[in-house]
């Protein structure tokens, strides 16, 4: 019998942030749809009726995890202003925030990764995931070299360059949490981006 209109949103988000917790708990290995029924508190019927396996199940973690960021990073910025660079700045500190203050997100993406590594579906949802992100970088790259606040650069490469830096920086955060605080993190970033970035004296 399929969910009551209206219930049918909140009860997939209840199951996929369940998910979220037994894969930053077990990992993909051993996740099994039972482990995510008993979590989310919802009999394996309601499960299947939602998800047909635990691949289909790992990507919508994936958007939901995603889609949150989204929203921090958005938010961060909108508080920054519209200067490119404090809008940077937003991004970092929100990607590298979210590492220290809720590892299991960053678990997903770990998980999801190597998941790629033998999965040509997986692969292609990834790829197109981080051509989005390269392409929203890449566009405020390309704001802050018209502003006169970047030199010229690649915006594609320059994006490519800036998403290498968050992503492993935040996985260090992710592995060893007393590596570095978030504060020492967000301030290496902004160092080596500013000198990357940075418009040369005429």
């Amino acid at each position: 019998m399929s969910p009551k209109v209206g219930v049918a949103p909140l009860r997939r988000e209840q199951i996929v942030r369940a998910t979220v917790r037994c894969l930053a708990r077990d990992g993909y290995s051993g996740l099994t749809m039972k482990k995510v029924a008993r979590e989310a508190r919802v009999s394996q019927g309601i499960l299947h009726y939602y998800f047909g396996d635990k691949r289909a199940i790992l990507v919508a973690s994936l958007e939901a995890v995603t889609t949150d960021l989204d929203r921090r990073v958005a938010a961060a910025q909108a508080r920054g202003g519209r200067d490119p660079w404090r809008r940077l700045a937003a991004l970092l500190a929100a990607c590298l925030g979210l590492a220290a203050e809720a590892r299991e997100f960053w678990v997903v993406f770990v998980e999801f990764w190597g998941e790629t590594m033998h999965d040509r579906q997986l692969r292609e949802i990834n790829a197109a995931l981080y051509g989005r992100m390269r392409r929203q970088l890449g566009a405020l790259i390309a704001q802050g070299i018209r502003a006169g606040r970047f030199r010229r650069v690649d915006v594609g490469e320059a994006a490519a360059v800036v998403l290498a830096l968050v992503d492993g920086v935040s996985l260090q955060i992710t592995f060893d949490p007393k590596a570095f605080s978030v504060a020492t993190a967000v301030r290496f970033c902004e160092d080596a981006l500013m000198r990357y970035l940075k418009r040369e004296a005429p």
